[in-house]
């Protein structure tokens, strides 16, 4: 099991600091990122928590998942690693569709 835990439907108001009192309650917490906006600088209402044990991190999700924090009921969970490639941009790529009236097998 890992230490690195997902925290998700963070009041936009949440600070590290609440995060890490929340968090310690239940164990050593290690480090705490929470996900920002890079424009506004505005939480994004989610963050990530890093326990110092496994122990800790399975405790965590077993006695804070579906808490209060502040006005809101947050999700804890593993957290997953993020996927190659992927930026959370909208992607791009090829959009098929046909070759624009140019019939036959004609090599570009």
């Amino acid at each position: 099991m890992e230490t690195k835990l997902y925290v998700g439907n963070l009041a936009f108001v949440a600070t590290e600091d609440d995060l890490r009192a929340h968090f310690g309650q239940v164990g050593a917490v290690k480090t705490v990122t929470l996900i920002k906006d890079r424009e506004t600088g505005r939480s994004k209402g989610f963050a990530f928590v890093e326990m110092e044990t496994e122990a800790d991190a399975a405790a965590a999700i077993e006695k804070l998942n579906g808490t209060q924090l502040g006005q809101r009921s947050i999700n804890v969970s593993i957290a997953r690693p993020r996927e190659e490639g992927n930026r959370g941009g909208r992607g791009g790529g090829h959009f098929g569709g046909g070759r624009g009236g140019r019939g036959g097998d004609r090599r570009w």
